[in-house]
């Protein structure tokens, strides 16, 4: 069931001690940038004790480099929807996937853009970089937003890494003609298609709701003491970690349908906007 919070109904606001968000269509705007009223409410959070946690699909490289300034070491990245989390620098958790795995994935993409069965690419995530084989201009401009860290490769199968995710991009609809290609690894993998053109594989625990719950475990806090926010479905899972569950009103209707409570959209600042709230946090000019 979903609701619209009131905070005025509540005397006393909750004791939220752990706040995560999704990153496009959540906390990022309609440019794609992180919005500028996100740097105090960091700054507030930090002094109440309450930790932030990106979680997204994208590199934790890229991750790190968005909130790099403000990070003391303390901050916690959710990469790869879930298949790499990192704090500090240092790994806290990640789900490999199997080499033979990739090798299928690149090769059958490979295979089916070559008898014109789609116009796509494919990102090989590792821990350390990315990896691409397809190189003009108007792939790269969609894997430089989500991937810092990316090499272009003769073979991004061989190259030396530890694989956690294997991303595509698809210039049609990857609901419509990636993922029929990749449907034979649904039943032991997470195949999930993760915005309009964008559709990830992984391991079949790997995903956001897990590490969340790894992390909620790590830290000692419990749901009701969680936030989150999400608008796609890479983030069903998460919004089962938190009493306090966000989809953007701008969200996709499965997120609607899962998530207890509403937010303003992303382009109405509506994370930083519902913490604010939530909290009883003064709104800035």
């Amino acid at each position: 069931m979903n609701v619209q919070h009131d905070r005025q109904t509540a005397t006393t606001p909750p004791d939220i001690r752990l706040v995560v968000t999704d990153m496009d269509g959540t906390l990022l705007d309609g440019e794609g940038n992180v919005p500028d009223a996100l740097w105090p409410l960091l700054t507030e959070l930090n002094e109440r004790g309450i930790a932030f946690c990106p979680a997204s699909g994208r590199q934790y490289a890229t991750l790190a480099a968005q909130f790099g300034a403000v990070d003391d070491g303390g901050m916690v990245y959710v990469a790869e929807n879930g298949a790499y989390v990192v704090r500090g620098g240092a790994e806290l958790s990640s789900d490999l996937l199997e080499r033979d795995v990739v090798e299928w994935i690149v090769k059958e993409l490979r295979r089916h853009v070559d008898a014109g069965g789609a116009d796509a690419g494919v990102v090989v995530c590792g821990k350390r970089s990315a990896y691409v084989e397809r190189s003009d201009e108007a792939f790269m401009e969609h894997v430089r937003r989500y991937y810092a860290a990316h090499e272009i490769v003769p073979d991004a199968t061989a190259v030396d890494d530890e694989f956690v995710k294997v991303a595509v991009f698809d210039f049609g609809t990857a609901q419509d003609t990636t993922a029929p290609l990749l449907a034979p690894l649904a039943d032991t993998h997470q195949v999930v298609v993760s915005s309009a053109h964008w559709i990830d594989v992984m391991n079949p625990a790997a995903n956001k709701g897990a590490a969340v719950r790894a992390l909620q475990k790590a830290l000692g806090i419990t749901p009701a003491q969680t936030m989150v926010f999400g608008d796609y479905r890479n983030d069903l899972e998460m919004l089962d970690t938190a009493d306090w569950s966000y989809a953007m009103a701008n969200a996709h209707p499965d997120v609607l349908a899962r998530a207890r409570l509403r937010a303003p959209a992303n382009t109405e600042n509506g994370v930083v906007r519902t913490v604010r709230d939530v909290l009883g946090l003064p709104v800035q000019a």
